[in-house]
């Protein structure tokens, strides 16, 4: 998670910013009471991990090189 500071973000950005976190938040919860997303994200969460992996295991090879 980025720490940036918010001293030389506009105020309706970090409004913006702070609704925007704020529907997020909102729709977690939605999706954390409900069984069938919830599986469904955790799956979804799992092969993104996967390819994510895959990502890194490349890169890691190029640098070596």
């Amino acid at each position: 998670m980025s720490r940036k500071s918010n001293a030389a973000v506009p105020m309706s950005e970090k409004k913006w910013r702070a609704e925007s976190d704020a529907r997020a938040l909102i729709e977690a919860e939605a999706i954390k009471q409900d069984s069938t997303r919830m599986k469904a994200a955790k799956t979804a969460a799992k092969r993104m991990a996967s390819e994510k992996e895959k990502e890194v295991k490349a890169a890691k090879k190029i640098a070596k090189k």
